[in-house]
């Protein structure tokens, strides 16, 4: 009767397990399946977020390039080139009003949501003011353009594009920061649930080994020796060989899944005190290229054929068997590969003064050698920023010498020569001979006159006397005057927001020095004939941008070849622009333009 009730008990128990078991296993499947639908879910949601702030960045863009092909169009007085001028404008109002109506309306085959937050609504109703503006004036433009009529009118219009082209980027940056706001804030709320979800299958895996896999294998144990005492009493306890026969196969079937979730999962093995292996896992076995039917080895000369990394284990199994032991170990693979691996020793007590070691192990090869990955590039970085250091260093002293030569040439071959003209012009006047005395005295007020120039045109490369004076503005005004009257380029300067604030000298003779230097490189490399120098501000940000009709370049491509005088042309102004804590930002279209943006902190 009592072997009775310990069968049923036992069983009873079996099924608890087993039960335990299945749950365990349907909640992680649950758990896996729910986060690979999140997963899905939220990158479908993120590539519709992405293909939303790319077409927001466009709308940027086409804006810019609208007002650019206007003003273009405004000063272009060839039919040839107006006719181009007027399908290109045309080309972009259609792609601009197509791109604004499916940000603001939703449009199913880009995948563009139809319903959007209350701050994008709010922003989208702020900026159509602007956007049906500079769409109507551009739209009105092109008419009069194609008409050849309304001077006057085209150039209200253009001033209409240009006051709404700034307020519309603006709104644009807005719209655009706060789709990666909420971009942002669905990745977040992503995270914390994976976050959860793994959490909470880590936990589910803790309970199963705690009230799953250890409980059973010391009911297995028990059963065992159970069936091997209930053999001597068969024919006695018929009824109750049949029950624990029943038990038997059940905790088989049990014991044999359990075995073979181990043996595919975990990289385990149980090991006597005295470093031999009582059983390894057959996924620990291929990891090893081990055969435990074809040899039998201790432990370390399984892991590893180095006799070093042989005494290192045998010492820790020595020193750990009672008290366990976890850290990372790399050990060399019989094939010659290096393997790292995360191990734990737990000391298992199997019965009084008998006891062996479970040893658990995580693979964590490839995240060492993605670790050793990042700090060589690391390395490399940096050896890479001290050498164009060293190149920037070495050019500027070598710019600083060759404008010194410039100068003292300038002075020597020009300067000094018509002084010298002028002296012994001086003393070859006599004074007795009125008539060749009059003719002397006009031809020195004209050498007088070049030498003056001459002064002057040193005077203002060396420091314009107008950004001392007067500032940046007016500094900027007379340098695109100057060198469209030198170059005969078209070159423009407009002060969009009335800019006239005086500013450190230091950051006025940087911003001065950058802007010429972009204007030289679009005269010199670009082959432009129209150049735009604009001037903007903010409360907190003064921009200048420099757009030229020029054949533009591959901005990747020259960033790459740094030792060439383009490439070393913009990380001068790179490195330029830093001192002042600005930033400058390079686009260029080839075949159509370039555009350089200085954004400097007022």
């Amino acid at each position: 009767m009592k072997n009775g009730i310990k069968l049923s008990n036992d069983t009873f128990t079996f099924n608890k397990l087993r039960r335990f078991y299945i749950f365990a296993l349907l909640t992680i499947a649950v758990t896996v399946i729910l986060s690979q639908f999140l997963i899905q879910y939220n990158l479908e949601s993120q590539l519709s977020d992405s293909r939303i702030i790319n077409i927001s960045g466009r709308q940027r863009m086409l804006s810019q390039k609208l007002t650019k092909e206007i003003l273009i169009l405004n000063f272009v007085p060839n039919k040839d080139k107006k006719d181009e001028g007027i399908k290109r404008i045309n080309d972009i109002i259609t792609l601009w009003k197509f791109n604004q109506n499916a940000l603001e309306k939703g449009n199913d085959s880009l995948g563009f949501p139809k319903v959007m937050s209350k701050e994008l609504s709010h922003l989208f109703v702020a900026i159509k003011p602007n956007f049906d503006a500079i769409v109507t004036a551009a739209i009105q433009f092109k008419n009069n353009q194609t008409a050849g009529l309304y001077y006057k009118e085209n150039q209200e219009l253009v001033q209409i594009i240009l006051e709404n082209g700034d307020v519309f980027l603006n709104k644009m940056n807005q719209i655009v920061g706060e789709y990666d706001k909420e971009a942002h804030e669905k990745v977040t709320l992503q995270s914390k649930t994976e976050y959860f979800i793994l959490f909470f299958t880590l936990l589910v895996l803790l309970l199963e080994f705690l009230f799953i896999f250890k409980p059973t294998n010391k009911k297995v144990e028990n059963l065992i020796s159970k069936l091997l005492s209930s053999e001597k009493k068969a024919i006695k306890l018929a009824h109750d060989t049949e029950l624990i026969s029943e038990i038997k196969e059940n905790s088989v079937k049990e014991l044999k899944s359990l075995n073979y979730a181990m043996e595919n999962t975990l990289l385990y093995c149980r090991v006597a005190p005295d470093g031999s292996i009582i059983h390894i896992g057959e996924k620990f076995s291929k990891l090893l290229d081990y055969n435990p039917f074809l040899s039998e080895k201790p432990f370390a000369q399984v892991l590893t054929p180095i006799e070093k990394e042989q005494q290192l284990i045998e010492r820790i199994i020595s020193e750990k068997q009672r008290t366990g032991w976890q850290g990372e170990l790399s050990i060399s693979g019989r094939r010659g590969q290096s393997i790292w691996l995360d191990m734990s020793m737990v000391p298992v007590i199997i019965r009084k003064e008998e006891s062996e070691l479970l040893i658990i192990c995580f693979d964590i090869t490839e995240r060492k050698i993605a670790e050793e990955e990042v700090e060589r590039l690391n390395a490399e970085n940096i050896a890479d920023k001290i050498n164009q250091q060293k190149i920037i260093s070495s050019k500027i002293v070598e710019n600083q010498e060759n404008e010194q030569n410039r100068i003292a040439k300038e002075i020597h071959d020009g300067i000094g020569q018509m002084l010298t003209g002028l002296k012994f012009s001086l003393e070859s006047i006599d004074l007795n001979d009125k008539e060749k005395s009059a003719q002397k005295i006009e031809y020195l007020k004209k050498l007088s006159l070049d030498i003056i120039k001459g002064v002057r045109t040193a005077t203002f490369n060396l420091m314009p006397p107008e950004l001392s004076d007067h500032g940046i503005n007016s500094a900027l005004a007379k340098l695109a005057q100057e060198l469209s009257k030198l170059t005969g380029k078209n070159i423009l300067f407009i002060n969009k927001t009335n800019f006239d604030i005086r500013m450190d000298s230091l950051v006025e003779i940087n911003i001065y020095r950058l802007t010429q230097e972009a204007i030289n490189n679009a005269i010199k490399y670009a082959d432009s004939s129209h150049i735009v120098v604009q001037l903007s501000h903010s409360n907190a940000i003064l921009s200048i941008i420099v757009d030229d009709n020029g054949k533009g370049f591959d901005v990747s491509a020259v960033e790459k070849k740094r030792n060439s005088e383009s490439g070393m042309g913009l990380l001068f102004m790179k490195e330029r622009i830093q001192y002042i804590n600005g930033r400058v930002f390079v686009n260029s279209i080839v075949n159509e333009g370039t555009r350089i943006t200085f954004n400097i902190p007022i």
